[in-house]
């Protein structure tokens, strides 16, 4: 079975699974320097990459504001999702249309889907959070017996700070002004003294 790319159109569509169709992809790449993994592709790995992109975005994201539908598919669109670049209403804030999905939603979409098309965001690459490995051996002997010891040890140290991330970072700015990213939300930060 094929898969078939259903795009959202911002009325909360039960069976959508895209932010972003090809022709959005082709578009937004027709302005990207590095966008060979994109260009050579076919149409259906392309609409594979933005069903994909959608699924990490929507899985790696806590978007503001709440969820139109309680039967739409994807998170967006969202109600009540602050618009900072837009001119405040009667309250003082500004919010994303309830009806449609903004441009910088459907950008992290296919920047993402190029990300994904290029390498495999979603799998830690060999060596990733590897901090340091050791390995030491000794040996012993007794003088004038015949027992002797051989010891080997290996010890290998992880760091969780040179994790690439799975959404790149270019998407992350994207994305930025519409929600945290799943762990990395503001709360509180802890204050050092010196």
């Amino acid at each position: 079975m094929s898969l078939l790319l259903i795009k959202e159109d911002g009325t909360g569509l039960p069976n959508a699974n895209a932010y972003a169709n090809a022709a959005d992809g082709d578009a937004y790449h027709d302005g990207h320097l590095y966008a060979t993994s994109w260009t050579s592709a076919s149409l259906a790995n392309k609409e594979k990459a933005l069903v994909f992109a959608t699924r990490v975005i929507d899985s790696q994201y806590r978007f503001h504001g709440f969820r139109t539908t309680t039967t739409q598919a994807l998170q967006w669109p969202r109600t009540s999702c602050p618009d900072q670049d837009s001119a405040p209403d009667s309250t003082g804030v500004a919010y994303f249309a309830s009806n449609h999905l903004p441009s910088s939603l459907t950008n992290a979409t296919c920047e993402m889907a190029r990300a994904l098309l290029a390498t495999d965001r979603t799998g830690a690459p060999p060596g990733e959070g590897l901090d340091a490995t050791q390995t030491s051996a000794s040996s012993s002997s007794k003088d004038g017996t015949t027992s002797s010891s051989v010891s080997n040890s290996s010890m290998t140290r992880y760091s969780k700070v040179d994790t690439r991330p799975t959404i790149s970072q270019a998407a992350q700015a994207f994305l930025s002004m519409l929600g945290n990213l799943r762990g990395q939300g503001s709360g509180p930060v802890p204050l050092l003294r010196v």
